[in-house]
């Protein structure tokens, strides 16, 4: 799942080299954390925040066929 969110954010940005992401496993529920650089920030959340909802759905869809819970954070 982490390399879902990497492929999909490194295709979004202008500078793929900026994109990180952190896994944080608790009990029941994984956390993405995605970091970008910062001008690439609206690219990935898009307008209205389409992009973020759309790679959110896709994660869930993802971590839901694995029987586990994912959600993904955008962080600035």
């Amino acid at each position: 799942m982490k390399e879902l969110i990497e492929y999909i954010a490194k295709s979004l940005v202008d500078d793929p080299s900026q994109v990180r992401v952190d896994e944080i496993v608790e009990e029941d529920l994984t956390t993405f954390e995605l970091r970008v650089a910062a001008e690439d920030m609206g690219r990935v959340i898009g307008r209205g925040g389409r992009v973020a909802n759309a790679m959110r759905t896709l994660l869930r869809v993802s971590a839901a066929k694995q029987g586990k819970r994912a959600r993904l954070r955008i962080v600035e």
